[in-house]
């Protein structure tokens, strides 16, 4: 008499990474008649009665996302409409309107809903005039948590994907590599009490000596119209880079079927290659044009695309992490 096997254990979330869940989970989706392009790039493209529109969304939570003591309220409306006017940028569209859901915890001031509410619409007037929250949800929670919806007119271009980069595509990149990562290495290492949790009368000093860095991971200002500009030029893919350059060039890499090998000369503005490279939420964007095409600015060029598969620098394959993976990188804390 044969046994039963056992039961299979189920794998949890906090053992596998991003991509390995996309992969369980994207399969499972039916195709939507009215989706152009669907799960897999910076944001989907629907079509409605003939008019073609890019969506995305994306979440902060309080934890793996930002941490109060770090962040204002301002500042945490801006970065969440930054990390989302970037997406819709990178697609080649321009922004028209944001949703916005909160859930906040029941102690939190009702002041830093209105701040919040101020950085949001800040960030719309300065990065994507003409685009405004335009409705959304609130609800309460034990961890603060803020997601947004945006949406974003194609003006009658076609979308630039992470797929279509070719080998002899000239890599470039519009904005900047790792200074956000620095401005968090600071935070870790500085704005946090004598235990190590992040503590903001720490912080406060650190802004102060370091008020670029600390803004460029707490209130990035990428240049996203320049997603237009690209998309203008015939960029071949595109994409914000939000979890780090090497790991978001991996993703044009895989998509596209091609490799992108990276210079290191073209990051020597910031001192530490490997935090220019793997680092991320500049919010950077990051695109490939054919050989010899006049880079509209302030695209610069950084790399060339290859045969093959991967991430390069200077021809050496990169290895290890190559950027920010929530299921993988985040500590537990809050703070």
């Amino acid at each position: 008499m044969s046994e039963t096997p056992a039961a299979e254990t189920p794998r949890l979330v906090r053992d596998a990474s991003e991509s390995e869940i996309l992969d369980r989970i994207l399969p499972r989706y039916a195709a939507a008649a009215t989706a152009e392009v669907g799960p897999g790039d910076d944001a989907a493209v629907m079509r409605q009665q003939g008019e073609r529109y890019v969506v995305t969304t994306d979440m902060m939570i309080h934890g793996p996302d930002f941490r109060w003591a770090w962040h204002t309220p301002f500042e945490l409306g801006w970065k969440a409409a930054v990390t989302n006017l970037a997406d819709v940028y990178a697609m080649g569209a321009r922004p028209t309107g944001l949703v916005v859901a909160i859930a906040a915890t029941a102690d939190l001031p009702l002041t830093a809903l209105e701040e919040l509410a101020d950085g949001l619409s800040a960030a719309c007037a300065e990065l994507a005039p003409g685009c405004a929250v335009v409705g959304g949800d609130l609800s309460v929670s034990d961890t603060f948590t803020l997601a947004i919806t945006a949406f974003g007119d194609l003006e009658d271009r076609a979308a630039v994907l992470r797929s279509g980069a070719r080998p002899g595509d000239v890599i470039a990149l519009a904005g900047d590599a790792g200074r956000a990562a620095h401005g968090l290495d600071l935070l870790f290492a500085e704005g946090v009490d004598a235990q190590g949790t992040p503590d903001a009368a720490a912080t406060a000093a650190l802004r102060a000596r370091e008020p670029e860095l600390i803004a460029a991971q707490l209130a990035p200002r990428p240049p996203l119209p320049a997603g237009i500009d690209a998309a203008r030029a015939g960029a071949t893919a595109m994409m914000d880079v939000s979890d780090g350059l090497a790991l978001d060039a991996s993703r044009i890499a895989r998509a596209s079927g091609v490799s992108l090998n990276l210079f290191s000369g073209a990051f020597t503005a910031e001192p530490n290659l490997e935090r220019a490279i793997r680092g991320g939420e500049d919010h950077a964007l990051l695109a490939t044009f054919p050989a010899g095409a006049a880079l509209p600015a302030p695209f610069r060029a950084i790399g060339v695309v290859g045969e093959g598969s991967g991430v390069l620098c200077d021809g050496v394959p990169l290895d290890g992490k190559l950027g920010w993976d929530p299921y993988t990188a985040w500590d537990g804390q809050r703070g």
